[in-house]
């Protein structure tokens, strides 16, 4: 079984890989690195499938499942809103004169990768990529119990701490050697660990059972 987890930053994707009990690194410049290598399933840090409106069961499900931390669940995202307008303010005026909700800055931008991630879906259907949520993954990992934010010093370590009983013994190299230079922070390289996991050993989805899909038969689901 080889398992690919990514998250993504500014400069592009970090990929974590698991290959029995061997685990790599690999910083990718675009989602395009995925076609080309070799593995079972992979999973991602993206939304995968979109409605017109913006509302997904899989990200209410989330939001509920992570209180009271429901607003690290980014939720909103429509392909018009990037396809259609180049600045926030128009789109989310555009949001409001279609009666929807409006987006978060955070969402908006990162917008680029959503609609990356949406066209290589769509492109390579015969790839098993599925969205899953890091912080869904952490709280697994945690016994059901919420971790502090991944913005805090106390939050990466107890993450960094939890991934490393889970065999990412390199953690630390990649955290500080291998993450120089690249302009990946900490909670990239954690959240891809995260995500790898899921994509191996996947705990469990929201919603369970059958897949809602989008308009273009994208599967709107979250593993954890």
């Amino acid at each position: 079984m080889i398992a690919i987890g990514l998250d993504g930053f500014r400069q592009g994707w970090v990929a974590v890989t698991i290959d029995g009990d061997r685990c790599s690194i690999a910083f990718a410049p675009d989602i395009s690195w995925l076609a080309a290598q070799r593995f079972d399933r992979a999973a991602i840090d993206i939304p995968i499938g979109m409605t017109d409106d913006g509302v997904r069961l899989c990200d209410r499900l989330a939001r509920a499942e992570l209180k009271p931390h429901g607003s690290r669940v980014f939720s909103g995202a429509r392909r018009w809103l990037w396809e259609e307008f180049s600045d926030p303010a128009s789109a989310n005026a555009e949001a409001m004169r279609r009666g929807q909700t409006r987006i978060s800055l955070q969402l908006w931008h990162i917008g680029a990768k959503i609609m990356e991630v949406d066209a290589f879906a769509r492109m390579h259907r015969h790839l098993d990529l599925r969205e899953a949520h890091p912080e869904l993954i952490f709280l697994r990992l945690n016994a059901g119990e919420p971790l502090p934010s991944k913005h805090t010093e106390e939050g990466l370590a107890l993450r960094r701490t939890r991934l490393i009983s889970h065999g990412f013994i390199h953690l630390g190299d990649w955290l500080t050697t291998q993450r120089r230079g690249t302009g990946a922070k900490r909670d990239d390289i954690l959240d891809a660990c995260a995500v790898a996991l899921a994509a191996r050993d996947p705990g469990g989805c929201l919603p369970d059972g059958d897949v809602p899909r989008d308009s273009f038969g994208l599967p709107m689901q979250v593993w954890f």
